[in-house]
């Protein structure tokens, strides 16, 4: 096979250890994600030990997860569906196209915060209401939420543009990017919601302040020389065919975010109807916990993303199918570590976000059941990722739709009827469906994807 183009380019993808590779990205990848979730999982710490009202406060916050996960799912939309396409782009020599859908993902990202601040401030307090939202949590949830939604669009750019500079294999810029935005949060966060004494809308303010400053550093960046590629008005022309493209393999991305934010509104619901508005505080704790412990595989999943694109463009298939084997042991590894942790020592992992004795003691058995077989999500993350790297749209949408849609919101509807107490049956939903959708997604993506890959040897 001709040598590509790029041979010669820096961050060439087919060349090296491909382990190396991967962990060069993972490690300034899952760090930056491990800060990216600060924004939010500091804004619960804190709010969780406000003087007054902490657990309707934190529960309050709760009930804003499921419109933050739409605004990270359009980020997602235009984020991950551009930037796997410009790494085998890249692959394939043709930078210029990369630069070109580049260019169009940021121009859709601009286009959909605006609308989205817009609609969301017009339609906020329907939703929270129908999210489960009491006389009780309203005010905060509406507090919170309407000063985040003025910032949609530094949300959109902060964390869909951030793809692009990890695709082109600047992990530790990516990770720059994100600290930067999180050391202000963290600064912010505790001034404006104490000192201020703004409480809920300090936290808002604080993170959105924080998101602007990442943004603009992502702007600066992809616009100077050190990136590859290079984001410049030429490419925001919008064509028909490459943002269908975009959007086609970003729907992957954005159905799991999407269908996130569809299971935490069935979760509040449910549980608020079951257990009331305590339990929607355990299960906002309960989110805060997996987004942290989910991380370091999210983390190797995403940054080997770029890798496996990048040689499936080049058709150095025996790298992708060394990437897969190395990201799947590991990652399966680490998932059922874990679980032992957090099902050994919940109480732990509770009083991180809250002390309230209530709380803490149904908090403990929560947790165990939602919980339980973990490491089966991690065949979920694995088989996504794949399908993903490889712009194989149609499998990755399926598997985001059937593990949380067709397997999860059902059982959050049937199993409360059928399980007493009937909250012990709604966080059951989550390791059924982990099993079954875990096994499903990987198992696919072994007999449709390894076959396709050939026998050739796995080179270093």
């Amino acid at each position: 096979m001709a040598s590509s183009p790029v041979a010669d380019n820096k961050n060439d993808f087919s060349k090296g250890n491909v382990i190396q590779n991967i962990l060069g990205l993972a490690l300034p990848m899952t760090l930056a994600q491990l800060i990216n979730v600060l924004y939010n999982i500091v804004d619960r710490i804190y709010i969780g030990r406000i003087p007054q009202n902490a657990t309707m406060a934190l529960t309050g916050l709760g009930l804003c997860l499921p419109i933050i996960s739409m605004v990270i799912a359009f980020a997602n939309l235009f984020g991950m569906g551009g930037a796997p396409l410009c790494s085998i782009q890249r692959g394939r020599g043709n930078e210029e196209e990369a630069e070109a859908i580049m260019g169009n993902s940021f121009i859709m990202m601009v286009f959909c915060g605006l609308a989205l601040t817009v609609l969301g401030i017009l339609f906020k307090r329907p939703m929270l209401y129908l999210f489960g939202a009491s006389a009780a949590t309203i005010s905060y949830a509406d507090s919170y939420i309407t000063i985040y939604l003025l910032g949609s669009t530094f949300v959109m750019i902060g964390l869909g543009m951030n793809s692009f500079i990890n695709s082109q294999g600047f992990g530790k810029i990516g990770m720059l990017t994100v600290l930067l935005g999180a050391i202000t949060n963290l600064v912010l966060d505790p001034f404006f919601i104490f000192v201020l004494d703004l409480g809920v809308q300090g936290a808002a303010w604080a993170t959105i302040l924080s998101q602007g400053l990442s943004a603009l550093w992502i702007l600066r960046f992809l616009t100077g020389d050190k990136s590859i590629l290079k984001l410049k008005k030429s490419a925001f022309r919008l064509k028909p065919q490459r943002v269908l493209s975009i959007i086609g393999l970003g729907l992957s991305g954005f159905t799991m975010s999407i269908t996130n934010s569809l299971v935490q509104i069935m979760y509040n619901a449910s549980l608020g109807r079951f257990g009331g508005d305590a339990y929607i505080g355990i299960m906002t704790v309960i989110n805060s916990v997996r987004e942290v412990i989910s991380l370091p595989i999210s983390g190797l999943t995403n940054s080997a993303q770029p890798i496996m694109g990048y040689n499936y463009g080049a058709e150095q298939y025996g790298r992708v199918k060394q990437a897969i084997i190395f990201m799947s042991m590991v990652s399966i590894s680490y998932t059922t570590i874990m679980w032992g942790l957090v099902h050994g020592f919940p109480e732990f992992f509770i009083r991180i976000f809250n002390h309230e004795g209530d709380l803490v003691a149904a908090g403990i058995p929560a947790m165990q059941i939602y919980y339980f077989g973990f490491f089966m999500m991690s065949l979920q993350f694995a088989g996504q990722s794949v399908f993903v790297a490889l712009g194989k749209s149609k499998n990755a949408v399926f598997f985001s739709i059937f593990r949380k849609v067709i397997i999860v919101i059902p059982l959050i509807i049937l199993l409360p009827h059928w399980i007493h107490p009937g909250v012990n049956g709604i966080f059951m939903a989550e390791p059924i469906s982990n099993f079954v959708g875990g096994l499903a997604c990987f198992g696919t993506m072994l007999v449709t994807v390894w076959p396709e890959l050939g026998k050739e040897p796995c080179s270093s």
